[in-house]
């Protein structure tokens, strides 16, 4: 199936489109690819890598058009308004001199709070203010812009700008009617503002050739506040269906305009539109009095301030109103032109897809639109194994070709947790997310992990591309199973850019965040001091002996913060990668164990010979009770692992170690704060049920447990996702129970799930067992 694929697939760029496009605009990908200051919100980039619905929404009613916190709490209204109607809203702006296609939260909030002085941005205003490295809101012209460049069809606003009065001698006419003739979008809006000359607006939109198109029961132009105008519009429709077969026929006739759409404010409205006109009148005239019609961008949030002064408030709440009313509509006009297109087989000429968002088939992609509350960082790669016949010749075959099999499958240690995990959440119906955020190539392999990701249901629109070559572990086998040799090429994730990584973080703000060792140190110290920062939840997954220390310069650098917080709280290493971690942190360079912070937590652990007593009868417990060959958990005390987790506990909080064929130990420290409403507090040590407790000074406690390990059912067939599949199925039942290691039951139904899952990828050809659920 991979091989098929690997054929199959086309083999153009990372951001392709699905056949030419008439518009420059609409070339996406040409922008990104000379590295344009552009980032796409993940929802919004995964809902068009997947063809569906979005409706632009601008941010100049953000920056100017209402104050802080109502701009803030209508921003959100109307992106919840079109996510109603099945559309996933793009909110477009500008933080930083980079232009935010889709905005999260934060980025929102920034705007709003107005204390970075954001800029009105217009056609005219982007390239300077990206240079300037400006916040600013998209006015109609630039947010028209910026839907076209992503393929959006449908923007939603206000009003639309146009003729001013006295224009015919002014010449002040709003730059959004010529963008209407370059953008091949549907602008819904309530007419055009009620300051300006409608006639005259009308009459330069027919000029300029954009089609405009009441939508309800009459023709009559909306003004905005009032459903009346006195000028009628040459065309009507009366339903979503019709405005967006208008789109669609522009699409197909592959013309470069876009058509207004003029929506009237809802009746309810109509009587105060009536005293707000009177309103408008008189603001226009203050303004050529006092000259602030002659100061270009600033005339338009004077008028509206003073517009709303002179109705005491009325007018905000009619213009609220009306831009909820749009928000609706154009939601809806989305969700048909959607239809419209792909039910006929099209695919829309300007849209656009990285090579981590295949074009697939409607239906095929089921994955969730939603930031991810789960979001793990590391390798993704492709596993080729060549293996000879069992009857070939060793000598033979180590000097030249021979008989055998090949086989290509999904690979990299991040990717294995996250399928692992992803497979746990569907099969609890959890209303959770994860994803993968992980770099790949412009290459054949980079498409074969979209393709098979895709398959299984994964979100892919973490996945990122980069000029260095997919990650790929090419394996040579002989006839029984044994490694001849093979060649590792894994160096894209260690060049992998935390910068990158965080911006992710930011995006989807997940709770639980999950590191392998491939990446470079400052990579993860990067992440590392992120996380803390906002509080979330890091778990490492150290991937191999060699690698497990690429934690430990993150942990250094936390080290000289007097909280007592771990910066780690989850980690999974083996016995090897546990035992090099310990030499590691005492050794130079690091030193941990000379720090200061880490001498008074190891004090307030408060670890003496009651403890020491509890460790030597757990060690002399059976690995399985009843199966002397098994042998005993001596290893504990003999081999120095429970000495070696506990003097970690200060950098990460909980160890979780695989013992292999001996089961799995959790060495864990719990605050102070935890131990008041952990059932733990009221345990005592109990060797016979395999785990110990100690109390601290602090009231912390110390808790190790050994949990002894599942019977295989079948032979073992593949070993190289067993230890990933354990760490994914544990991170998906964090995710849903956070306090999982603080409750004794909790802990250990998950370890069972997770020594479960291992045991179905070791009995599986694939690194993740499909049977995992």
């Amino acid at each position: 199936m991979l091989l098929s694929a690997l054929l199959k697939l086309p083999t153009r760029g990372i951001y392709q489109q699905a056949s030419r496009c008439a518009s420059t605009w609409s070339q996406l990908s040409s922008a990104l690819e000379r590295n344009a200051p552009l980032d796409v919100h993940p929802e919004v980039q995964e809902a068009l890598a997947t063809n569906q619905p979005v409706v632009a929404l601008e941010t100049t009613l953000v920056t100017h058009g209402f104050p802080y916190p109502e701009n803030l709490e209508l921003s959100k209204s109307l992106e919840q308004i079109v996510r109603s109607t099945g559309s996933i809203p793009a909110t477009i702006g500008m933080i930083g001199g980079r232009v935010k296609i889709g905005m999260g939260e934060n980025h929102l909030q920034q705007l709003a709070e107005k204390k970075t002085h954001p800029v009105k941005i217009s056609r005219r205003d982007i390239a300077p203010a990206i240079a300037m490295k400006a916040d600013g809101g998209t006015t109609c012209s630039a947010t028209l812009i910026f839907a076209a460049l992503a393929g959006i069809k449908v923007f939603a606003t206000g009003g639309l700008g146009g003729v001013h009065r006295g224009g015919e001698n002014s010449m002040d006419v709003s730059a959004d009617l010529m963008e209407l003739t370059r953008c091949p979008v549907g602008l819904v809006s309530s007419g055009v503002k009620s300051i300006l000359d409608i006639g005259r607006t009308l009459e330069y939109l027919e000029t300029l050739g954009v089609p405009v198109v009441t939508y309800g029961t009459s023709s009559e132009f909306p003004a905005f506040f009032s459903r009346h105008s006195g000028f009628n519009a040459p065309w009507n429709v009366k339903d979503p269906m019709s405005a967006a077969s208008i789109l669609h026929t522009q699409w197909q006739l592959g013309m470069e305009n876009g058509a207004l759409i003029a929506v009237p404010i809802p009746a309810e409205f109509e009587e105060a539109g009536m005293s707000i006109q009177e309103a408008v009148d008189q603001a226009v005239a203050e303004s050529e009095q006092n000259g602030i019609n002659k100061r270009g961008k600033e005339a338009t949030p004077w008028l509206l301030s003073r517009i709303n002064e002179l109705t005491r408030g009325k007018s905000l709440l009619s213009n609220i109103a009306l831009l909820e009313n749009t928000a609706l509509v154009g939601g809806n006009i989305a969700v048909q032109y959607h239809k419209l297109v792909y039910s006929k087989g099209n695919i829309p000429s300007s849209t656009w897809r990285p090579i981590h968002a295949p074009l697939v088939n409607l239906g095929q992609v089921k994955t969730s639109v939603h930031p991810a509350n789960l979001v793990i960082v590391g390798s993704a790669a492709v596993d080729i194994t060549a293996r000879t016949r069992p009857d070939t010749d060793k000598t033979l075959a180590s000097h030249s070709t021979a008989p055998g099999s090949i086989s290509l499958s999904l690979g990299g240690v991040a990717r294995n947790i996250a399928e692992a995990a992803h497979r746990v959440i569907k099969s609890q119906s959890s209303h959770m997310s994860s994803v993968l955020v992980a770099p790949i190539g412009d290459d054949s392999f980079g498409r074969i992990l979209v393709d098979e990701m895709t398959k299984i249901g994964m979100r892919i629109d973490g996945l990122v591309q980069s000029d260095q070559a997919t990650a790929v572990c090419n394996m040579v086998l002989d006839g029984s199973g044994g490694l001849i040799g093979g060649v590792a090429d894994m160096d894209i994730t260690s060049s992998f850019s935390g910068d990158i990584v965080t911006s992710h973080l930011q995006a989807n703000n997940p709770s639980l965040v999950a590191l392998d060792g491939n990446l470079s140190p400052d990579t993860i110290k990067s992440v590392v001091g992120y996380c803390s920062q906002n509080k979330i939840k890091v778990f490492f997954e150290p991937t191999s002996v060699v690698k497990s220390t690429a934690i430990l310069p993150a942990i250094a650098a936390h080290l000289d913060n007097a909280d007592s917080e771990a910066p780690i709280a989850y980690c999974s290493p083996n016995l090897f990668e546990l035992a090099h971690l310990d030499q590691s942190s005492r050794a130079e360079p690091f030193e941990l164990t000379s720090h200061l912070n880490w001498w008074r937590i190891i004090d307030h652990l408060s670890l003496g010979s009651e403890f020491r007593r509890d460790l030597e009868q757990l060690a002399r417990k059976q690995v399985v009770e009843g199966d002397p060959s098994k042998g005993t958990l001596s290893f504990l005390v003999d081999r120095g692992i429970a000495q070696m987790a506990v003097k970690l506990l200060p950098f990460i909080q909980h160890l979780i170690i695989k013992c292999g064929d001996q089961g799995a130990l959790v060495v864990m420290r719990i605050s102070g704060e935890e131990a008041r409403t952990s059932p733990w507090a009221n345990m005592r040590s109990q060797p016979s049920q395999r785990y110990i407790t100690a109390r601290g000074t602090s009231n912390e406690m110390v808790v190790l447990q050994h949990f002894p390990p599942h019977t295989l059912t079948k032979d073992i067939v593949n070993v190289t996702g067993a230890g990933d599949s354990f760490v994914g199925a544990l991170l998906a039942i964090l995710l849903e129970h956070p306090g999982t290691f603080q409750d004794p039951q909790k802990l250990n139904n998950a370890i069972c799930i997770a020594q479960d899952a291992a045991m179905l990828s070791l009995q599986s050809h694939h690194a993740v067992s499909s049977s995992l659920c």
